[in-house]
């Protein structure tokens, strides 16, 4: 895949967050948030005339912890929370009752692999192995397992060391478009940045667009263009701050 084209203040952008701005940590908790990745978001978001969206997997409620003063539009949980540019909050449903019986049927399983960590996100579960990475088909198998038997409406999303359960048909790629809706988004070119599985809906809502689509790592993806590390993808975003 290619190098993506120099960026503009003119155009969207649309950011994961873990494996994207920030490396991934053993666990959810232990990521680390720099000074000069904060400054890097505010004066791009400025420049782009508020354009700019994080599209993560983490809860807002999550990510605002790390991000301090900054105010800025956030898509958590994949997408089945949004908060856009007005500040305006907007929800799915949260997981039907079967999320207390998944809990419970995973206690047991968390007592025998202390290797694994369940993270209650509010609207998701997940199952982390990233400290017990030979547990992952198990892992897979088992939250398959879990959501099979909770009933309908629900699915589980794939992503680095980690199965989670879901709601049904929301995504990054829907949270995007909904975004292109709205201003100050619609009518530029979107960018979407991402590492993960979990990205791809992404990357394919802005191909159809003719957006640009970048897939930070290794790894098969639908994405147009790649980048190969976090460092990687702010050296290139600081280079929209040069054209503003």
């Amino acid at each position: 895949m290619r190098r993506p084209p120099s960026p503009s203040a003119a155009w969207a952008y649309f950011l994961d967050v873990d494996g994207t701005l920030i490396d991934i940590a053993e666990t959810p908790d232990a990521a680390q948030v720099d000074a000069a990745l904060l400054e890097l978001i505010a004066r791009l978001h400025g420049a782009c005339g508020g354009a700019l969206a994080l599209v993560s997997g983490r809860a807002i409620g999550d990510l605002e912890r790390y991000l301090g003063t900054l105010r800025l539009p956030i898509a958590g949980q994949h997408g089945l929370e949004r908060r856009d540019a007005r500040g305006r909050l907007s929800a799915h449903a949260a997981l039907p009752a079967a999320k207390s019986a998944i809990k419970a049927a995973l206690a047991p399983v968390l007592a025998r692999h202390p290797g694994l960590l369940l993270e209650d996100k509010g609207l998701t579960l997940a199952l982390h192995y990233r400290l017990a990475p030979r547990l992952a088909s198990y892992a897979h198998r088992l939250m398959k397992g879990l959501a099979s038997t909770a009933g309908s409406g629900l699915e589980v999303q794939r992503g680095k060391r980690v199965a989670e359960i879901k709601p049904a048909g929301i995504d990054k790629g829907s949270a995007v478009s909904a975004y292109l809706d709205e201003a100050p988004f619609m009518g530029r070119r979107p960018v979407f940045i991402g590492d993960d599985r979990n990205d791809e809906h992404g990357f394919a809502a802005v191909n159809r667009l003719d957006g640009i689509s970048i897939k930070v790592g290794k790894g098969g993806s639908c994405a147009r263009y790649r980048l190969p590390d976090v460092a990687a993808v702010r050296r290139w975003l600081a280079e929209a701050l040069i054209t503003a």
